[in-house]
């Protein structure tokens, strides 16, 4: 087989590589071979009779003493080796060289290099680019902030719309109060629906005519929910690429005076007044509760009693709740409902309840109003109310019935009208009428079918 020339293999070996050089086992440079197509390096043959550790730099020399101990040993490895070239103070480059043995008995290492740089650069690059996005990002981020603290804090109402859909993108708080919705009912849905009368593609136009017309009034609409007239003043642009109208809401001349002086009125009322106040929904589950409110629980903050169950302030917990939730549901209201309210701390105190059930709302409530009533049992006159008939009935024993027998009358008349009342509260439910009279549900048809109340119709347990 005819050898290879070694000006050949020296070519070879030059074109595998970005850099060659042939050292021995000692670390002196015998040859350094230069890709002629990469003279990134420049002309290198000064490094020839040289130790290579003069052109190394001082982190990448225990890397190159580690590999000729090895080869100096008789061992072989093949992992490449990444090592950075110094050539004076003026510049230096990384490579990563493969070791191979040649020469008589192996005594030479021919070092073959693919050059780093390229790679760093690109790294490089790519570490700028990552740097630079997180700097837009946090930009982004302080801009959404401040965006976000200013559309919570104006008292000006806007809205932000898609100009093709028709639909609302944004809308801040003054926003959502004026137009009767929460935020996220609004996003997303159609900008015309809000208002009575207006039809999507109708509204849309009429926004962008008057956006383009700097000398056209704003336009009159009425908010669906709120019932409130508003006039609308509407700004277009373009965020990016994609076309935005900015509608600024404002009270209609004269609208919504008499409403927002009524509702400050409200407002000052439910925080000052001396009845306790607790808006809950449908549930019973505690919304909001009032200073006085706080005051008869025996709670430190609205926070500590906000999505608690108003039962677990009720002595007789659900049963008093379910009786109060279902009347007002049915007729709207209910007043003057007696119990006693149990605090944080287990203090008991009589109380009077009235509940208004507000369904024509968007998200529905009730209301309790709840007033201290242990001052107005001292001057009460004890026992339950006797109605007139019932009185007279008694009176007329008088003469023909012993003491004890008219007695005995009474008592019977007053048990029955509160089995009566409490059968008629818990909408004829005898498991929870049992529960408000503290009686065993078997008392309680006993007594039932005593005065004849047992077959009255829908008893339900």
């Amino acid at each position: 087989m005819p050898l290879i020339a070694p000006e050949m293999l020296g070519e070879i070996i030059a074109t595998a590589s970005d850099l060659a050089i042939v050292i021995s086992l000692e670390g002196r440079i015998l040859s350094v071979l230069v890709n002629a197509g990469h003279r990134a390096h420049g002309h290198l043959d000064h490094w020839e009779g040289r130790d290579i550790r003069d052109v190394l730099t001082e982190d990448s020399q225990p890397k190159l003493e580690a590999k000729l101990r090895l080869f100096s040993e008789g061992g072989d490895s093949a992992r490449p080796v990444e090592l950075n070239h110094t050539d004076g103070k003026s510049w230096d480059f990384p490579v990563r060289y493969s070791f191979h043995r040649i020469g008589p008995n192996g005594s030479v290492l021919l070092m073959m290099g693919r050059d780093l740089r390229p790679i760093a650069e690109m790294q490089m690059q790519l570490i700028e680019a990552q740097m630079a996005l997180e700097r837009d990002y946090e930009t982004q981020r302080e801009y959404d902030t401040r965006y976000r603290v200013l559309s919570e804090a104006t008292r000006d109402a806007f809205v932000f719309v898609g100009t093709r859909s028709g639909r609302v993108v944004d809308a801040n708080p003054a926003a959502c109060a004026l137009l009767g919705a929460s935020r996220n009912d609004l996003i997303g849905a159609a900008f015309a629906q809000e208002f009575d009368g207006r039809r999507r593609a109708e509204f849309v136009e009429a926004l962008n005519l008057r956006a383009m017309d700097n000398a056209a009034g704003p336009l009159e609409a009425e908010a669906r929910r709120s019932k409130t007239p508003v006039r609308i003043v509407p700004t277009a642009f373009r965020a990016a690429g994609e076309p935005l109208v900015l509608c600024r809401i404002e009270l209609a001349d004269g609208a919504g005076t008499g409403a927002t002086e009524m509702a400050e009125t409200l407002r000052a009322f439910f925080e000052e007044g001396v009845d306790a106040i607790v808006f809950t929904d449908p549930d019973g589950t505690i919304l909001t509760a009032n200073e006085s409110f706080l005051g008869l629980a025996d709670a430190p903050q609205v926070a500590s009693v906000k999505g608690r169950s108003l039962g677990d302030y009720l002595v007789r917990g659900s049963v008093d709740l379910r009786v109060l939730v279902e009347n007002a549901i049915r007729s709207g209201q209910m007043r003057m409902f007696a119990t006693k309210l149990a605090g944080e701390y287990g203090a008991q105190i009589s109380v009077e309840i009235s509940a208004t059930y507000l369904s024509d709302q968007s998200h529905p409530c009730i209301v309790f109003v709840i007033r201290d009533a242990s001052r107005l049992e001292g001057v009460r006159k004890p026992g339950v109310a006797v109605s007139d008939d019932a009185m007279r009935s008694v009176m007329e024993l008088v003469g023909s019935a012993t003491l004890k027998d008219i007695v005995a009358e009474t008592t019977d008349v007053v048990e029955k009208m509160c089995i009566e009342t409490a059968v008629e509260l818990t909408r004829n439910n005898r498991v929870a009428a049992a529960e408000m009279l503290g009686l065993s549900r078997q008392s309680l048809y006993v007594k039932l079918r005593k005065y004849g109340l047992l077959s009255r119709d829908g008893g339900h347990d």
